[in-house]
């Protein structure tokens, strides 16, 4: 069963949608699991598929967009500032809590993409979370940002950078730029970029290709590497496409290397965007299924 849900973070209003099991019986409580949306993503994009599998096996499941993002409130649009987000995500946590149902003492964390970046800073943060499951994640933004381009490309980024910096004290605003600007692709995505992008605009017009370029700049200053280490002694686990060129696997590697016990890392064999469809979806599957099994249920 899926209903559309609202809640508010930090006084906006932000928009889900809630996925509840079918044989819930009264009086019962399930564990519940928040999913974290990827770079620029919306609660339609990635994620509902997998919070359908988590219904279907008798979890609570939680997809919502991000402050700024979708149908949430926040102005201005299409700016991503990963704190913020972490802070949208510990306010979702607390809503899933409150539903009836929902086993408040078992909550689990899913993240894939730039949202496994905030999933797992969340989780080392709120000890709220018992579980983590990331997938294709981000551990360091400033290196992965400087990793997807050529030096020049990079220091004509910091240059860009600094004077919007200049440009916000002075207006109060930040420029837009394209967000493959900021999140370089390489060529899988941006054959994957050019073939959904017309469709996704057509279907989720409150989708946007732009970002601010302030966005960048606190993207580079987010590293859930450092904080990772505070999630034991609650499970995490990190899966990664070995193929993927995007987020290089290297990202989860470090998380995984600096977290404490119980911890898994799970590699498959694909690339960044297989990682929603197919075989490789189905793994992915099976690993978040498997390990929130593990430690959400009794």
């Amino acid at each position: 069963m899926e209903k559309p849900v609202t809640f508010y973070s930090r006084g906006l209003k932000l928009a889900g949608v809630l996925f509840s099991p079918e044989d819930l019986t009264p009086g019962e409580r399930r564990p519940g699991v928040v999913l974290c949306q990827g770079f620029t993503g919306i609660k339609e994009s990635f994620l509902p598929p997998l919070a359908q599998r988590l219904a279907g096996v008798g979890f609570f499941a939680l997809t919502f967009d991000y402050r700024y993002f979708g149908e949430s409130e926040g102005e201005p649009r299409f700016q991503l500032l990963p704190l913020c987000q972490v802070e949208d995500t510990r306010h979702a946590i607390t809503f899933l809590q409150l539903q009836p149902g929902v086993d408040p003492e078992r909550v689990g964390l899913y993240g894939t993409s730039f949202g496994g970046a905030i999933a797992s800073y969340t989780a080392g943060v709120d000890s709220r979370v018992k579980c983590l499951v990331s997938t294709v994640g981000i551990g360091n933004g400033e290196r992965w940002v400087r990793g997807m381009r050529p030096y020049w490309q990079w220091q004509q980024l910091l240059g860009r950078i600094e004077a919007d910096r200049r440009q916000r004290l002075l207006t109060g605003s930040s420029a837009y730029v394209d967000t493959l600007e900021v999140m370089y692709p390489d060529p899988a995505t941006q054959a994957f970029w050019d073939k959904t992008t017309p469709l996704a605009l057509k279907l989720f017009p409150q989708w946007g290709t732009q970002i601010t370029l302030e966005s960048a700049e606190a993207v580079m200053a987010f590293k859930p590497e450092d904080v990772v280490a505070s999630i034991s002694p609650r499970a995490a686990m990190w899966v990664h496409a070995m193929r993927d060129a995007l987020v290089p696997a290297g990202e989860s590697q470090a998380m995984h290397q600096r977290a404490g016990e119980p911890k898994a890392l799970a590699l498959i064999d694909c690339g960044h965007w297989e990682v929603y469809r197919g075989e490789a979806f189905e793994q992915v599957v099976a690993q978040a299924l498997g390990w929130f099994r593990r430690w959400l249920n009794p």
